[in-house]
């Protein structure tokens, strides 16, 4: 079950969920949050998504979600995918 935290964080930004019905926003998967605010989010967003997930655990998404295909890998942009391994490996 989510967290209240993560499920405010996710109302507010309903925009970056906008394929998904109102009511079914507040369950997106992690990764699928992830990969939605790394790549359209500001910078405010992710700061936001760290302070309710943890750097560890958005790491740990992050990296899992690249690891398990070419085609997944893909859903990231080139710059996100560089920006985001830099910083993650050097803080986490």
């Amino acid at each position: 079950m989510r967290d209240e935290a993560v499920k405010d964080y996710i109302r507010q930004r309903s925009g970056l969920f906008w394929y998904s019905p109102e009511d079914k926003g507040e369950t997106v998967p992690d990764d699928l949050l992830v990969e939605q605010v790394l790549n359209y989010g500001t910078l405010d967003d992710v700061k936001d998504l760290f302070r309710v997930l943890g750097v560890a655990k958005v790491s740990d998404t992050f990296f899992k979600s690249l690891s398990l295909s070419e085609r997944r890998k893909n859903n990231y942009s080139p710059i996100t995918v560089n920006y985001f391994t830099l910083l993650f490996n050097r803080y986490v």
